[in-house]
């Protein structure tokens, strides 16, 4: 899809004899073509910083707007103005369909002004351009509504028939190669398909796994955290060891989702049987990252370790933790609880423990007796040290 776009810029580029950048209606960088390397206006500030970050920054964008191109239905000339860091001037031709503005082609003003029918020939290429960038918009939202179908159903025969018509709208890729990504928290904005690349479809998600709901894009949905509002995107892979795709379209949509967030980041797989695993693994992987810094705000389902179980137990609504650590857990005794799982994530260790927490193996010993004291275990019991370590890394999550 990526290659039409560009032909089609190149294509104009060539009718009106200037470098042309297509961009969306919000902005982001969709193609450009090449430019003059011998014209060193043709990089202005605002042209650089589109091509190089893929998107114009929120005054750039309102102050084009101001030039009346979302209403217009023909090429808008737009003046130079330095201050702006616009050295050179623009023509904008508006990229609609069916009446509604898609994007604008940018191209620079040359010494020879293109004619009305140069022109007219451009406009006619935009609508190509507006054309397909409609059918693009329409397939997104209708894969992303099946693709939510298919999360939100439970298992038999609604998993099976939501599967089926994702497959069907996925059409040949459905037999390839992809992968699922979890971002969460969520806000209530939300990005179309063609931003993010790679990308098959995105959906909001309600609850925490199959059978709970889940809606296309757009929708107000509760999602792995209690209250929030989780994305989940069907990457598309090339390889089941390059998960390049998946990183980029996690972090991405991260950023998009604001500071907090995290993503997770499912294994490979081929076709959609397993999306419900698939979508089970990015889901966890998210909690895992948001529960342990040390994973990044992106992580992959096989780097969580112990939560891949942990993330698999049922989670009810008011759910206490285990009554040997509810006490531990309280906000007077933050320290001992820390001390106890950096000394059990070191395997009982306690040269390596204390050195990690930064304190004398005396104030160690004294703070996991007190632990003791609290929890009724005795550290010293491999199956007490499983529970007290699992309890701890279940109330991280």
């Amino acid at each position: 899809m990526k290659g039409d776009y560009q032909e089609l810029v190149d294509e104009i580029s060539a009718l009106l004899g200037a470098p042309a950048t297509l961009e969306d209606r919000d902005f982001g960088l969709v193609a450009f073509g090449a430019h003059d390397s011998d014209d060193d206006t043709a990089m202005d500030p605002v042209r650089t910083r589109s091509i190089l970050t893929r998107r114009s920054t929120p005054a750039v964008r309102a102050w084009f707007e101001g030039f009346g191109i979302t209403r217009a239905t023909g090429p808008v000339h737009i003046p130079a103005a330095p201050e702006a860091g616009v050295f050179r001037g623009r023509i904008c031709l508006p990229v609609r369909h069916r009446g509604v503005v898609l994007g604008y082609v940018w191209l620079l003003d040359r010494d020879r002004a293109p004619t009305e029918g140069q022109l007219a020939a451009a406009m006619e290429v935009a609508a190509r351009i507006g054309a397909l960038l409609s059918d693009e918009a329409r397939a997104g939202a209708d894969l992303s509504r099946e693709f939510g179908a298919a999360l939100a159903a439970g298992r038999g025969r609604q998993h099976d028939l939501a599967v089926s018509a994702l497959s069907e709208a996925l059409g040949p890729d459905a037999e390839g190669l992809h992968t699922v990504v979890c971002v969460t928290p969520w806000p209530e904005e939300t990005p179309s398909v063609r931003t993010v690349p790679s990308t098959a479809a995105l959906a909001t998600v309600t609850g925490t796994g199959p059978g709970t709901g889940a809606t296309g894009v757009g929708a107000g949905a509760t999602g792995v955290g209690a209250g929030a509002v989780s994305l989940a995107a069907l990457v598309r892979l090339r390889s089941p060891d390059a998960l390049d795709p998946a990183t980029t379209a996690a972090e991405r949509l991260r950023a998009t989702a604001g500071p907090g967030a995290t993503a997770g980041i499912a294994v490979a797989r081929r076709g959609l049987a397993e999306l419900a695993v698939s979508w089970h693994e990015a889901r966890s992987a998210a909690r895992a990252a948001a529960a342990e810094s040390r994973f990044g705000p992106v992580a992959g389902w096989p780097a969580i370790g112990p939560y891949r179980l942990l993330a698999a137990l049922p989670r009810h609504p008011g759910t206490a933790p285990d009554h040997t650590v509810r006490t531990l857990l309280t906000p007077p005794h933050t320290e001992l609880a820390r001390t106890a799982e950096v000394f059990l994530d070191c395997a009982g260790q306690a040269g390596r423990a204390a050195a990690e927490l930064g304190i004398h193996r005396q104030t160690l010993y004294y703070r996991l007796t007190r632990v003791q004291q609290l929890t009724g275990l005795d550290l010293n019991d491999g199956e007490d040290r499983l529970l007290l370590h699992m309890a701890l890394k279940a109330a991280r999550l």
